[in-house]
């Protein structure tokens, strides 16, 4: 994390260059603030030609992988929880790994090309925003529920399962998987590779915060909480577009995450 940073500036708003002097790296309203920090800097910056199509990619190589690394493991014998946490890591390796690998092949690396920055500023905003969507998250659920009657998420359905299965070690494993590599392998893909890749093509702000947080939402595969993942969308989303940086998305679906993860490690996981 970096200690010290200029504040965020909105790509495209007052802080941008004027748009008839833009880079060919900046060449898109909306673009990350760390493109405009390093031209600021005097690097040289490639045109990103990465698109959507590596969007398409990265969610295709997820499923696949997971559903095959699973196959494997549940046909090796393995228990639940084996299967959940290296099934999901070795999802993530295409989740969170094409976003990384295609913009430094293709572009400027990720830090750069999506934003992938953390200042102190960012830090607390990704922490206020974060707790935003715990709130409105827990207000969708009350509503859901007078609607629909109780449900649980996916992975409080999992966590179960593991604890009567696995040991205490392995139910952490899975509450860290939640709480920390789930926001950032997300949040690469998401409002990383798809936000800006929309941004790239013209598509407009709002709109763009729209489709990110409906790709979010259904890419979860849970219909009953669909509501509930649409508003924390909404939320990372806004996040992502009035700071410039990904890392103020990552720290908020951290702290959204964090406590169904403390309790999942906990062993009470809801």
């Amino acid at each position: 994390m970096e200690a010290t940073g200029p504040d965020n500036e909105r790509a495209g708003g007052s802080g941008a260059p004027d748009p008839s002097e833009r880079h060919p790296a900046a060449d898109y309203v909306g673009c990350p603030v760390t493109v405009f920090e390093a031209l600021s800097q005097g690097r040289h910056l490639r045109p990103p030609r990465w698109g959507l199509g590596d969007v398409f990619i990265t969610l295709g190589l997820t499923v696949v992988i997971a559903l095959v690394a699973s196959d494997l493991l549940e046909a090796a014998g393995a228990s639940l929880g084996v299967i959940v946490i290296f099934g999901g890591l070795i999802g993530w390796t295409s989740l969170a790994g094409w976003p990384i690998l295609i913009t430094r092949l293709r572009g400027n690396g990720p830090r750069i090309d999506l934003g992938l920055r953390l200042t102190w500023h960012e830090l607390g905003w990704g922490v206020v925003t974060g707790v935003i969507a715990l709130v409105l998250a827990a207000v969708v659920t009350l509503i859901s529920t007078s609607i629909f009657g109780e449900f649980d998420s996916a992975a409080g359905e999992v966590a179960r399962e593991i604890l009567t299965e696995d040991s205490r070690l392995t139910l952490i494993g899975f509450g860290l998987m939640l709480m920390v590599g789930a926001p950032i392998a997300e949040e690469l893909a998401f409002r990383g590779l798809l936000f800006a890749g929309l941004m790239k093509r013209g598509v407009r702000p709002g709109l763009t915060v729209v489709i990110t947080t409906l790709a979010f939402a259904l890419f979860h595969f849970e219909p009953v909480r669909l509501g509930v993942l649409i508003a924390i969308g909404l939320v990372l989303g806004v996040a992502r577009a009035r700071s410039g940086s990904l890392g103020v998305s990552i720290v908020a679906h951290a702290v959204n995450n964090a406590p169904g993860a403390i309790f999942v490690m906990l062993g009470f996981p809801g």
